[in-house]
């Protein structure tokens, strides 16, 4: 490829989508710096998911992607299927598509129409953890490190050839909140610099490795109900991974009827092997906080305890521990479902 300013489209829906989106638009790569306005690699067109309803109001809310490109006056476009949009595509003659977080699998008609083809940013070190949610599946599996790479779509998912890939490290306390914003920071100056280097034909493909495919699922709200039959250990990381969604909550049986607490901080109590309590029920260790017996997985039916740091019964705000037996005595001894 020569260097010149590329037609790129982009497609993608969350806010990873939009901080991508951003990197492109305010791109200001070395080789190009001033020369066009916003950076060589401000996208055509901006393609992104219709708008939906959100929250308990179900307010009809337009993705950050949308918002972000009508910032920027860009064209946006939000068809029910991707393919819908082939022919308007095609018109367009892009030189390159871009994809982070889009929603949708991308089909041969659209991918056959960019010169220089489709290129997709994913949160992972690709084989592992292909799939819609990269990130908290790297935290639930106690993974050390994870990155971006950037890849050639086909029409299978998550399964083109590597052009670029990077590690980042996870931190002890990672959560899934504090490991978006670090990749996709990371990976939107990582994205320009591989379309630059892309373009000048100094990347050889790679394909990936099928021996080392993981997936990660599609979360539900529902995945975030706690299960205390499993072990402290995958408790403790089900609660960072899905910090900030889909949340990690449980419910406290009280006067006839559930209530939902959020769990928003928790870390392993190990167990001395002495006295076990029943599964879900809730004690007091020394710092006054609360403590809940867990399962011990596959080896034995009782493990090591969960200790609450932070938790949010549900229309109250959120609070320590020992506030929150301080204001719910009764909540001791309880067994939660």
């Amino acid at each position: 490829m020569r260097e010149e300013k590329l037609k790129i489209i982009f497609m993608g829906t969350p806010e990873f989508g939009a901080i991508i989106l951003d990197g492109l638009i305010n791109s200001q790569y070395k080789p190009y710096a001033g020369r066009w306005p916003n950076g060589p690699f401000r996208p055509i067109l901006v393609v992104t998911m219709p708008d939906k309803p959100v929250g308990r109001e179900q307010i009809v809310t337009p993705p950050p992607v949308k918002t972000l490109a009508e910032k920027y006056k860009i064209s946006v476009a939000q068809p029910e299927k991707i393919s819908d949009l082939s022919s308007q595509i095609s018109d367009l003659k892009p030189d390159l598509i871009i994809v982070a977080a889009y929603g949708q699998i991308i089909p041969k008609e659209i991918l056959d129409i960019p010169k220089h083809g489709c290129l997709n940013v994913h949160p992972s070190l690709l084989p592992r953890w292909r799939g819609a949610s990269p990130i908290q599946y790297a935290i639930l599996n106690g993974d050390e490190k994870t990155g971006v790479t950037i890849f050639l779509v086909d029409e299978k998912m998550d399964h083109g050839p590597i052009l670029n890939q990077r590690i980042v490290e996870i931190a002890d306390g990672e959560t899934g909140g504090t490991l978006h914003d670090k990749l996709v920071n990371f990976g939107k100056s990582f994205l320009i610099d591989t379309i630059s280097k892309w373009q000048r034909g100094l990347i050889k493909l790679q394909p990936q490795d099928e021996d080392m495919v993981t997936y990660s699922k599609i979360l539900t709200r529902e995945d975030g109900r706690i299960i205390w039959k499993k072990n402290a250990q995958n408790l403790e990381r089900e609660i960072r991974a899905f910090d900030p969604w889909p949340g990690s909550f449980t419910f406290w049986p009280r006067l006839g009827k559930l209530l939902r607490i959020k769990i928003l901080k928790a870390r392993v109590f190990k167990s001395t092997g002495g006295i076990s309590f029943p599964i879900g029920k809730t004690l007091v260790v020394p710092q006054n906080e609360i403590a809940v017996q867990c399962g011990g997985g596959f080896l034995s039916e009782r493990g090591d305890f969960l200790v609450i740091e932070k938790l949010q019964l549900e229309g109250k705000t959120e609070m320590c521990s020992e506030d929150f037996i301080r204001g719910h005595l009764d909540f001791i001894g309880t067994i939660l479902k």
